[in-house]
């Protein structure tokens, strides 16, 4: 059992999943002075068409949302990639402040909150787990959100949250495009990194989109409502959900964009 907490937060994790302190560990500070310009870095494509969302939850440790990840409909392709990648889930990760929140960083700066939509190599591994587990089998976007005016798509998301308040809640929630989510530049940095939360995979191919979306402090404060813990637990507000960044160890940021 792992969480955020003084006893079993992200500097704990190590004792379990002696992976934490690997060679491609994420998230990072994303120095933008020295992220390489790579001209070979193709366009990102998000085909998000068809909206095959299916549920909401409360994990306990983030809200996620879930999506039908049958076949090719939902999924990125271009960047870096050979194949397309598959939408499995999106999460978020906030602080209890606007100071904080995100989990990647920007020349030391954080953000009040980042959104991670989970995607997976379907043409290459048989299964999510699978995928999970390989070196090139996930592939995670990275949204930075900053506080703004009221980001009007993520309503529908926002007062959805009341029905997941407490850990292990679920509901329906179909129909959601998070397409919606994503800013107009898609110009991104890229690296090898890995899952942020355990078990701490290195198997994830990191795009980190440059320009962030803005939603209000009305809106964020919903997802402070959420709660770690379940219905009969001593309530714990859900924040600083995140894990420090971690070193880069000689890995290389290549930015798809001239800084």
């Amino acid at each position: 059992s792992w969480g955020y907490g003084q006893a079993d937060g992200p500097s704990e994790w190590h004792k379990a999943y002696p992976i934490a302190q690997g060679n491609r560990q994420s998230p990072i500070d994303i120095d933008s002075a020295r992220a390489v310009y790579d001209p070979s870095l193709q366009p990102l494509v998000i085909s998000y068409e068809s909206c095959t969302s299916l549920s909401i939850s409360n994990t306990g440790h983030s809200v996620m949302v879930e999506f039908e990840d049958t076949d090719d409909r939902t999924a990125i392709s271009g960047g870096p990639f050979q194949n397309p990648f598959r939408l499995k889930q999106f999460h978020f990760h906030w602080g209890t402040t606007h100071s904080q929140g995100s989990e990647h960083t920007i020349d030391g700066k954080p953000f009040p909150c980042e959104l991670h939509l989970v995607h997976w190599n379907a043409r290459k591994y048989a299964t999510f787990g699978e995928a999970a587990a390989a070196p090139d089998g996930l592939a995670v976007v990275g949204v930075f959100l900053e506080i703004g005016k009221e980001h009007a798509s993520m309503n529908r998301l926002t007062d959805a949250l009341y029905m997941v308040k407490f850990k292990g809640t679920k509901a329906q929630f179909r129909g959601f495009n998070p397409k919606c989510l994503l800013p107009l530049s898609l110009d991104y940095w890229t690296y090898l990194g890995s899952l942020t939360t355990p078990p701490l995979n290195e198997s994830v191919t990191w795009i980190v989109l440059k320009e962030p979306i803005r939603i209000s402090v009305k809106q964020l404060e919903k997802f402070r409502m959420l709660l770690f813990t379940g219905e009969e637990d001593q309530r714990i507000q859900m924040a600083n959900n995140f894990r420090p960044p971690q070193p880069l160890k000689g890995r290389i940021v290549r930015a798809s964009f001239k800084a």
